[in-house]
């Protein structure tokens, strides 16, 4: 009943995004198998246009075997609010805020560079005054669809490419990123996926399991984990069911091995049987996890550290399949 319910409540959801969706640019791909929707980035139009996430990506909807994977999990939506996003959306740190003065720019690659208010510390929940939103270039094909974002706003310069595609005939979805340094001083950051998973349009509760390739061990500041997870050897499993204002946050899972390969994650509902398994081509530097009531998301980091005029590319895969 709660699965209809939800499902419903879904189908409501895409349908009041109607006369929006006509107004955001959008894409669909499919290659037969999976199925899905992004939203594309525009400054003046895009569904999401706030200054915490790269612009790139933000996927309503993907559908594989019967099983949704992805959808609407915050309450309230504005376009310029750091969480009007959904799917597998990225961010990363910001670049030249500390040295920055008040009024003075700095970067979030796959936004622009942004003003410098005056305020204690960066926040990603703020939002940031825009002063350059670069140029995107988007090119769609049947199955896969491609973004470059170009920034020319010295002392940043870049070019930064990502890859949407879902392999012919394979319940696979891969995303490929390149970022190429074109200004003057080094690119030193650190990005992360979000993943935000909604699967089956179940709120988050029992059934949900989160498993890694190491034996987890929580650190730094947590919430909610012994209400509503258990921890046990290398799964975070889900206990009890989240209401409108919970959440469990780990800030910090360590036990894998930054120097390997241990960008292994697994995500299922072991009630509706809709899965997923992530992997990428470069090691988790750090592991954060949160989760509210329409989302479960682990969240692995990456470091990034490009000299001028070179290019550091990475790959994340996201293999979907039935329990």
């Amino acid at each position: 009943m709660e699965k209809l319910k939800n499902w419903l409540s879904s189908v409501f959801y895409l349908f009041f995004l109607g006369g929006i969706g006509q107004e955001v640019p959008q894409a669909h791909i499919s290659n037969g198998l999976i199925k899905a929707m992004i939203y594309l980035p525009d400054e003046h139009k895009g569904y999401y246009r706030g200054t915490r996430f790269d612009w790139s990506g933000v996927m309503p909807m993907l559908e594989h075997g019967g099983h949704s994977y992805f959808g609407k999990w915050f309450k309230k939506y504005d376009p310029k609010v750091h969480e009007s996003v959904m799917g597998p959306v990225e961010e990363f740190g910001p670049i030249g805020y500390d040295k920055a003065k008040i009024g003075a720019s700095f970067l979030k690659i796959g936004v622009g560079t942004l003003r410098k208010p005056e305020e204690p510390k960066y926040s990603s929940f703020n939002t940031y005054e825009i002063q350059d939103a670069g140029e995107w270039k988007v090119e769609h094909l049947a199955n896969e669809i491609s973004f470059k974002h170009v920034l020319n706003d010295r002392p940043y310069s870049y070019e930064y490419q990502k890859v949407i595609r879902l392999s012919p005939e394979t319940s696979e979805m891969v995303i490929t990123h390149s970022l190429t340094n074109n200004g003057d001083n080094k690119i030193a950051t650190e990005v992360y996926n979000h993943n935000f998973f909604f699967l089956d349009s179940l709120n988050i509760g029992p059934g949900y399991v989160v498993r890694f390739p190491f034996k987890i061990v929580s650190q730094g500041k947590i919430n909610g984990v012994e209400k509503f997870v258990k921890i046990e050897g290398k799964e975070i499993e889900f206990i009890k069911k989240l209401g409108k204002k919970d959440y469990v946050y780990i800030g910090e899972i360590t036990g894998f091995d930054n120097n390997g390969s241990g960008y292994e994650i697994w995500v299922e509902n072991r009630s509706s049987g809709a899965a997923v398994k992530i992997t990428c081509d470069r090691p988790i530097s750090r592991l954060v996890f949160w989760s509210a009531q329409k989302a479960v998301c682990p969240e692995p980091y990456i470091d990034l550290d490009i000299a001028p005029g070179a290019t550091a590319t990475w790959t994340i895969t996201y293999d979907f399949y039935q329990l």
